[in-house]
C-alpha cells in the first residue's frame, strides 16, 4: 500500500461502515429481537429468523427492520473509519519498518494480527455504547412488551436515559469484552481477508485481466465475506458473558442460547462482503493503492 494521504483512508472506512449498515443492519434486527424475546421466561415468540421477519415486515413495514439504524450509521460509520484507517495506517508502518523499507503485497502474520488487533482494540470504545442503545432500541418495535411510557423517542434518547439512570459508566457496560472480543475478532477477520485476497489473486488475475475490475469486485465479495462468516458469532453482549449464558440457559435452556445464531451469520457474509467491496471501490476513487 503506497504513501497517501490518511485521511482518505479514514473516508474509505467510513463509506464501507455506511454500506455494512445497509446490508447488515435488518438481519441485525432479527437477530436481536429472537435473543429478546425467544429467552424470556413466558417462552419462544418467533420459531425462527423468517418467521420473525415476516411478522416484522407484516406490523412495521420495511422500516421495522431498520429500527434503530440511526445510531448504527453513526456509530458504524465512524468505528468504521476508525478501523480501516487505522489498520491500514499500522499496517503499512510495520511493512515498512520490518522490510526495511521496501513495500511488498505478501501478507504477513507479524503485520496483519496486530495491527488489526489495534484498529479493533480503538473501536471497542465507540462499539460498547453504539451497540447498546442500538439494541434497545431495536427491541421496543411493535409487540414489544415495554410499556408506551418507558420506550425511547430515538437514540439521544435512550442515551440520556441510560446515563440517568445508570451514570455514564452504564453506556460503556460491557467494555473490557468489547474490547477483547474485537481485537480477536478483527485480528482474525483481516487475516482471513488479506490471505484469500492475496491467493485469488494469484490464481485468477493473469487469466482474467481483461476484467480486472469485476475480477477485483468479485475477489473483495469472496475474501470479505468469508473474513465475517470466520467472526461470525454474535456482538450484542454487554456484560460478562458467561453469566449472561447462565442465565439464558436456566430461562430458555440449550436452544435460548442459541437464538439469533442464523441472523448472525446470514449476515456476516453479505455485510463485510459489502463493507470490502465498498471500501476497496473507494480507495481506488481516491486514489489509494492497494494491490
Amino acid at each position: 500500500m503506497g504513501e497517501t494521504a490518511p485521511y482518505k483512508e479514514y473516508l474509505a472506512g467510513l463509506i464501507a461502515g455506511v454500506a455494512t449498515v445497509v446490508i447488515g443492519h435488518p438481519f441485525d434486527t432479527v437477530k436481536v429481537k429472537l435473543q429478546k424475546y425467544n429467552t424470556e421466561a413466558h417462552g419462544i415468540k418467533y420459531r425462527n429468523g423468517l418467521h420473525c421477519t415476516a411478522k416484522i415486515l407484516q406490523t412495521e413495514g420495511v422500516k421495522g427492520l431498520y429500527r434503530g439504524a440511526t445510531s448504527s450509521f453513526v456509530g458504524v460509520a465512524f468505528e468504521s473509519s476508525i478501523l480501516f484507517g487505522v489498520y491500514s495506517q499500522t499496517k503499512q508502518s510495520l511493512q515498512l519498518r520490518l522490510q526495511g523499507g521496501v513495500d511488498s503485497d505478501v501478507p504477513m502474520p507479524r503485520v496483519i494480527i496486530p495491527s488489526a488487533a489495534y484498529g479493533g482494540a480503538i473501536i471497542s470504545f465507540v462499539l460498547c455504547p453504539s451497540e447498546l442503545l442500538k439494541c434497545r432500541m431495536q427491541v421496543q418495535g411493535t409487540g414489544s412488551s415495554l410499556p408506551s411510557s418507558r420506550r425511547y423517542t430515538g437514540p439521544l434518547d435512550c442515551a440520556l436515559h441510560t446515563m440517568k439512570n445508570d451514570g455514564v459508566s452504564g453506556i460503556f457496560r460491557g467494555g473490557l469484552t468489547t474490547l477483547l472480543r474485537e481485537s480477536i475478532g478483527n485480528a482474525v477477520f483481516f487475516s482471513v481477508y488479506e490471505y484469500v485476497r492475496y491467493y485469488m489473486h494469484l490464481q485468477l488475475k493473469s487469466s482474467l485481466s481483461d476484467n480486472s475490475n469485476l475480477l477485483d469486485m468479485g475477489i473483495g465479495i469472496m475474501s470479505g465475506g468469508l473474513g465475517g462468516v470466520a467472526t461470525a458469532p454474535d456482538k450484542s453482549s454487554t456484560r460478562n458473558p458467561f453469566r449472561v449464558l447462565d442465565s439464558i440457559y436456566r430461562r430458555a435452556g440449550i436452544r435460548g442460547c442459541y437464538a439469533g445464531l442464523g441472523p448472525t451469520i446470514v449476515r456476516a457474509f453479505p455485510a463485510n462482503a459489502a463493507a470490502i467491496v465498498t471500501w476497496e471501490l473507494a480507495m481506488k476513487m481516491l486514489g489509494i493503492r492497494h494491490d
